[in-house]
């Protein structure tokens, strides 16, 4: 059964991939923002790469579009064709290894990998065990509200007096009572209970994960109810500080060239299709 809704989604990831360089603050291209991490003004060079012969990359297999398998059998997703562009863009032969998700940090720390790429947060615990690359994606927080809504930006002065629902106990929910103390907050027991609520009319609109709200409203079960309003929040004290590959603390010199290739692909556009082809629903 579970293979069965996996092949579903992944099904219907393919179907609406589109051919749909912004840097963290954004910059719009066709009403598409593209989030891109690297700092133009920080020009890395690349490392003496010849005691490299491979690189070993680990992750998992069930979290598409991030990382997934095909009804074919075949491993793709964005997390997978970033890791590919990373050896082509450092001319490295690569294996790409799925495992169980809970498994993947303890491969890595024992040497039975050299690179882990499976959307692990680079967070003070995580760091603590293994080193980071530069973060290739965040994880905003976005506000959405009906299709319907005149609405386009969002901010506290624009949101007073209106009621916005939020996942209770969340970080969004305390971000929203810190900062948008005019509004009314209404908390609900989960994300699809926001969701319901706001499809009801019972919000005015909600704010949550962007990429899970991303994939929401690019499938079935939103019916093209909603739409994003402003644009991202990316403050890490509330929302993280994004995700990287994980490599082991003491392969610098893979971080090394994993950050540099990172900086390329995005100066090529790589990065830019990659995402377009991967969240016709940008995150940001």
């Amino acid at each position: 059964m579970k293979n069965f809704v996996v092949n579903c989604i992944v099904h219907g990831f393919l179907l609406v991939f589109a051919a749909l360089h912004l840097t963290s603050s954004a910059v719009a291209q066709d009403a598409v923002f593209i989030p891109n991490f690297s700092d133009p003004a920080r020009r890395l060079t690349k490392p003496d790469l010849s005691t490299l012969k491979l690189i070993r990359f680990l992750t998992e297999d069930d979290y598409p579009p991030f990382h997934f398998t095909t009804a074919e059998g075949t491993l793709t997703g964005f997390d997978i064709e970033i890791a590919r562009a990373i050896c082509d863009e450092l001319k490295l032969p690569c294996t790409i290894q799925p495992r169980r998700f809970e498994t993947l940090a303890d491969a890595l720390v024992s040497g039975q990998g050299d690179a882990l790429i499976a959307g692990l947060a680079r967070t003070k615990e995580n760091r603590a065990k293994m080193a980071f690359s530069s973060p290739y994606y965040r994880t905003p927080a976005r506000f959405v509200a009906l299709a319907l809504e005149p609405l386009r930006d969002a901010t506290p002065e624009l949101l007073a007096g209106k009621t916005i629902g939020v996942e209770q106990n969340s970080a969004h929910e305390a971000y929203l009572k810190a900062f948008f103390a005019k509004s009314t907050v209404k908390p609900y027991a989960d994300r699809e209970a926001v969701r319901a609520a706001l499809k009801r009319g019972d919000i005015e609109l909600l704010f949550g994960d962007g990429i899970s709200l991303s994939f929401w409203l690019n499938g079935a079960q939103a019916m093209q109810c909603c739409r994003f309003v402003g644009g991202p929040y990316t403050d890490s004290g509330w929302f993280g500080e994004g995700v990287g590959i994980a490599l082991r603390r003491e392969d610098a010199l893979l971080k090394r060239a994993v950050d540099y290739a990172l900086q390329k692909i995005s100066e090529k556009g790589v990065y830019t299709d990659l995402y377009l082809k991967y969240f016709p629903v940008g995150f940001y």
